[in-house]
């Protein structure tokens, strides 16, 4: 035996954390999409046209792309796992609510609808660059693009889990029942948050061979070390912050880029059920579980696309190389969507929508991109800023694809649009974004205490 003392093996707090961040995502998108899954009996008891219901369908859209700076403040100024808690919390609370809708009628019942999900929407807001901060701060960065993608393709998985759940609740109970039981199981999951998350500093489970091994792959450990008052952090000159960053030619192509790539996912979260029922003459329960179909299909890629990511940078590729191929080979594979307008059988539709959101899956790693790129003096704000570009899809997609259904009463021109820009997140990647490295503020952006 002698006198040697046994390595410590790592522990794997890490990959906890990705987990409960798995389902807190599932259930962050199934509560996007219970308007989608509600949309066809609700704007029949409405009496609501196409217009209307992509007005109601980007209401969300609206706040939360508003939000996003100040849910980024708040999470620079107080940590992510508070204002993460309050997020789920709140958004859980008013998702249910919209439940009660149905005890209102006609404008009155629009404007509460309305309503609601802007306050859905401003409360979903720190979610995403939460997400973000906490994989920056517990993953090196050979790590970070499959952690990445496992929180990202929730998206998907949560279609997968709960469309034909919420199909099935419509069917049988009315579409109230949708908001009511997806908010109750929000509302759980803010106090598991709570009880279960940690920064790397302070999880009870992580051992110091763990905090060295990531931190010394490129993993932010500091990053969520700051108590609930954050009196010590130091303070951000925000607009000063935030005209660096829009400077910044990469970060705006991967801004842009994330907008095209979420009218994709914003299709799929609004229109998409309708499309099954209205254009392809299913009922909404059959479109329940068809649409999981898709949805299985992009969540394989999204895991897979981190995957191949990962492992093009252990084999020494340079990070911009191991991010860019698998966005732009999977937003090309997602552009055959345009097919579906060219076939008529319902099992080729499925299927061509099945290879266009597994390629959306594999392209789908602007959040892993972010985690390279962030400042690490402002990774809530830099997050923010860019799921704020995303976002902006939320509303201009179901809109643009409202009035084009008005317009022709066909989905023809709706799909040339989404796929469309796909191929604007291939030029992108291709011709602006340049090499993918952490940013550095070329003049100062931390307050003096005089200052603050």
């Amino acid at each position: 035996m002698g006198n040697s003392i046994p390595s410590i093996k790592p522990t794997r707090a890490r990959w906890t954390i990705l987990a409960i961040l798995f389902i807190v995502t599932t259930i962050n998108y199934a509560d996007r999409a219970t308007i989608s899954i509600a949309g066809p009996e609700l704007s029949k008891q409405l009496g609501l046209s196409p217009v209307e219901m992509g007005l109601i369908f980007s209401a969300f859209s609206w706040s939360y792309v508003l939000c996003q700076l100040p849910g980024g403040w708040l999470l620079d100024r107080f940590g992510t796992k508070i204002v993460y808690f309050f997020s789920i919390f709140l958004w859980s609370l008013f998702t249910l609510a919209q439940g009660w809708v149905g005890f209102f009628s006609g404008g009155a019942a629009v404007a509460m609808l309305f309503t609601l999900r802007l306050i859905v929407g401003a409360a979903e807001a720190p979610s995403f660059p939460g997400n973000s901060r906490l994989t920056t701060s517990w993953f090196p960065t050979a790590e970070r693009g499959t952690a990445a993608a496992i929180f990202n393709s929730a998206q998907y998985f949560a279609t997968v889990l709960f469309a034909p759940i919420m199909g099935w609740l419509v069917h049988t109970y009315g579409w109230e029942s949708v908001f009511f039981v997806m908010g109750s199981l929000g509302v759980l999951m803010a106090f598991a948050w709570l009880k279960f998350v940690h920064g790397p500093r302070q999880h009870p489970r992580a051992n110091a061979a763990e905090l060295q091994h990531i931190e010394k792959g490129g993993a932010l450990v500091d990053l969520e070390t700051t108590g609930l008052l954050a009196a010590d952090r130091p303070q951000i000159d925000t607009w000063s912050c935030l005209k660096q960053l829009l400077s910044s030619r990469m970060l705006l192509g991967i801004y842009i880029g994330q907008y095209s790539i979420n009218t994709l996912t914003y299709f799929f979260l609004t229109w998409f059920p309708v499309y099954l029922v209205k254009e392809r003459h299913m009922t909404i329960l059959k479109a329940g579980f068809i649409a999981a179909l898709p949805a299985i299909a992009g969540f394989l890629g999204g895991v897979l696309g981190g995957i191949i990511s990962d492992r093009m940078i252990k084999r020494g590729y340079s990070t911009s190389v191991a991010r860019k191929t698998p966005i732009i080979g999977g937003m090309l594979l997602a552009t055959t969507m345009v097919l579906c307008n060219y076939v008529e059988q319902d099992w080729v539709v499925v299927a061509v929508m099945a290879l266009a959101f597994f390629g959306k899956g594999i392209g789908a790693l602007g959040w892993a991109v972010v985690g390279d790129t962030s400042p690490s003096q402002a990774g809530g704000m830099s997050g923010s800023l860019f799921n704020m570009f995303g976002n902006v899809a939320g509303i201009t997609t179901p809109i643009v694809i409202g009035f084009i259904l008005q317009a022709t009463g066909s989905f023809y021109g709706a799909l040339v649009f989404v796929g469309a820009n796909a191929l604007v997140t291939v030029l992108c990647y291709l011709f602006l974004v340049g090499e993918i490295k952490r940013f550095e503020f070329s003049k100062p952006v931390i307050k003096t205490a005089a200052a603050a």
